[in-house]
């Protein structure tokens, strides 16, 4: 124990998967929590958690985790650890900007025989072909002389409380076996489950990257599939539970697909495939369905309203997921400033995990309280937190709607309720 306190570790990034490393390495480690959020910064050391992933208890009782938003405070880390997001840009290419200040900014530090390892999600060959050599530019340091790098694609789910850092297991891969026996040890402190060791940092971020493109396709095929069930006039639901009896039937539903990588990984791959002179048909049509499913819900609801502007449309839960607080990339946000584009701007937005402030910075909206709601047109499910059921519950949701009102559930959330309650005078919708 006494060894791993003499180790000092860097995390760079501080979201969703930056912050539980740096609290799960802080019990074994000194370590130091790095963001260029300031705001971030002095919220975290006050024990608050802008993202709402852990409480102010699971934060503060960290003697060995400093954060900090200065650089030097990074200097003489024995491990770097680099988690900052890999985006798209307005043309779905890959954003690597906060990439490129990570590598310039561990380049920049004082360090020997130091491991860098990333566990962005990149396209394979990426740490290989452009981190290493703008890390031996900025630094003036030698790879596999000076500093040594490592590849360990992070898995975090947000929002999910059974599937925790802990007990994911842990990818692992270096440039070399020493390299990867430093991973090994390291990770195995902080990973109930253990950890796999891939043949090359390729590998690993191939991996990676077709995990959630294998996602985003199937759930393509099931957006389709409800394309398709609506022109039959049959329902998609039925159509699916009928399917899963059989013992080898893949089990996705579908729904729109945002956030930060399944709608967004996929386009890695892509990109990286069209670099090597192959057009990836499939992924790229899982994409089309998937970034078009916001305009398909968005014309029926215009279709059904007849353009009537006056009417109120209420919204249930708008991050991208739901018991997620993340409203990046969210299509239920996309299909609210769609629909306001369209003439319909008396809508009421409700989620409970969504702070107001945010929301209101970054897309000019806002949210309503739930007793500040009024009856509604129209009323749209999207991310159907647990503590709204809990709290509320949906038949005081249902009683939202005016008589003759309409309902879509985009998740099937209130499909088993209106098929056993029959609530009349409300029109039922969904993928």
């Amino acid at each position: 124990m006494a060894e791993s306190f003499n180790k000092k570790i860097c995390i760079l990034g501080l979201g969703y998967v930056g912050l539980p490393l740096a609290l799960a390495f802080s019990k074994k480690y000194k370590t130091i929590g790095f963001d260029i959020d300031q705001n971030k910064i002095n919220s975290l050391k006050k024990g608050n958690d802008i993202e709402g992933q852990f409480s102010k208890k699971q934060i503060i009782n960290h003697k060995n985790l400093n954060f900090s938003y200065i650089p030097h405070d990074m200097d003489f880390s024995d491990f770097y650890i680099i988690a900052v997001p890999t985006p798209i840009n307005n043309k779905n290419k890959p954003n690597l900007e906060y990439l490129y200040k990570a590598c310039k900014l561990v380049g920049q530090r004082k360090f020997r025989n130091s491991t860098i390892i990333f566990e962005s999600t990149v396209y394979p060959g990426l740490t290989e072909e452009i981190c290493i050599p703008l890390i031996e530019k900025i630094s003036k340091k030698k790879w596999k002389k000076d500093f040594f790098i490592g590849y360990s694609p992070e898995r975090i789910n947000p929002g999910d409380k059974i599937h925790k850092l802990e007990s994911i297991t842990k990818v692992i891969s270096a440039d070399s076996k020493t390299t990867l026996k430093k991973l090994k040890h390291l990770y195995n402190n902080i990973i109930d489950v253990g950890t796999y060791s891939a043949r090359s940092i390729k590998v690993a971020e191939a991996a990676k990257i077709i995990e959630n493109t294998q996602r985003d396709i199937n759930i393509a095929l099931m957006n389709e599939l409800s394309l398709i069930c609506n022109k039959l006039n049959i329902s998609t639901y039925d159509v699916l539970k009928t399917a899963r009896t059989k013992w080898n039937f893949i089990d996705f539903k579908p729904g729109l697909v945002g956030g930060h990588c399944i709608g967004v990984d996929p386009y890695y791959l892509s990109h990286k495939a069209k670099i090597m002179k192959h057009n990836p048909l499939i992924i790229n049509a899982g994409r089309k369905i998937n970034d078009n499913m916001h305009k398909v819900i968005q014309n029926k609801i215009i279709k059904i309203l007849n353009n009537n502007f006056r009417k109120k449309i209420t919204f249930i839960g708008i991050t991208f997921k739901s018991d997620c607080a993340d409203t990046r990339n969210s299509k239920i946000i996309l299909l609210i400033s769609n629909l306001i584009k369209n003439g319909f701007k008396n809508i009421d937005i409700y989620d409970p995990l969504v702070n107001n402030r945010d929301l209101s910075k970054n897309n000019g909206l806002k949210l309503k309280s739930f007793k500040d709601l009024s009856k509604s047109d129209f009323l749209i499910v999207g991310s159907y937190h647990k503590i709204i059921d809990q709290k509320i519950g949906k038949t005081k949701l249902i009683k939202l709607l005016k008589k003759g009102g309409n309902l879509f559930d985009i998740n099937w959330h209130f499909y088993d309720y209106f098929e056993s309650k029959k609530p009349s005078n409300i029109n039922y919708y969904s993928l």
